[in-house]
């Protein structure tokens, strides 16, 4: 019998030219459901024309892309993955499989293979958040966009957050209820040409991102 695939959400906001190759490099046995957050080029289109299913989210934020895409999986364990091309999606491979084997949550830490890959704004507030969250138990250094999870164990956390505050809920939530989080190395490369960063692509971008993920921390 064979085994049902893995469900990959992947939120996208105008990622056409990352979407043929990202999609096409998907490993074997992982399915992917790109949640569209308001396109404004061919994202939709091209994800469809590539095998992925297409789910539409008309309220912006990229938690309320990631919710969404969780409540339209169906495989015991997902996984998320940024739709820019800088991640390389047989990474999942060994975060889905560690979850198979127990792990209540893998999620990767970004090693930038270039310095331009991941810009000094944004380095220096992943950090900040990333230190915070050790403090308070969490054991990780990275607020990344990759990880795998068992889709009932996200949902009983009840994230609230529908913004840039999301992974950050999830990843407090996940210390406070005593999950066992593992982290992965994971290679970051510069986005896909032709996209934009909505978080790291400006220092107004990454000031938005880390004003979401600080209302996380303060509540």
């Amino acid at each position: 019998m064979s085994q049902d695939p893995t469900d990959v959400i992947l939120p996208c906001l105008d990622e056409a030219a990352a979407l043929p190759n990202l999609l096409s490099t998907l490993p074997r046995g992982f399915r992917a459901i790109v949640v569209d957050n308001g396109s404004t080029d061919d994202s939709p289109r091209i994800a469809a024309e590539h095998g992925a299913k297409v789910v539409h989210e008309p309220r912006r934020g990229y938690g309320a892309a990631v919710h969404t895409g969780l409540e339209y999986a169906t495989s015991d364990i997902v996984c998320f993955l940024d739709a820019d091309g800088s991640l390389d999606p047989a990474d999942l491979i060994p975060m889905a499989d560690i979850v198979a084997r127990g792990a209540d949550l893998a999620a990767g830490r970004r090693v930038p293979v270039t310095r331009d890959a991941w810009p000094w704004h944004a380095r220096a507030g992943n950090l900040l958040l990333a230190t915070l969250m050790r403090r308070q138990g969490v054991p990780v250094h990275d607020i990344a966009p990759i990880r795998a999870a068992r889709r009932r164990t996200l949902l009983d956390l009840g994230i609230a957050d529908r913004g840039f505050g999301y992974p950050l809920e999830l990843l407090i939530k996940a210390g406070r209820a005593g999950l066992r989080i593992e982290e992965f190395d994971v290679a970051y490369r510069p986005r896909a040409a032709g996209t934009k960063s909505k978080v790291s692509g400006s220092v107004r971008g990454t000031l938005r991102a880390t004003r979401d993920m600080a209302k996380v921390l303060r509540g």
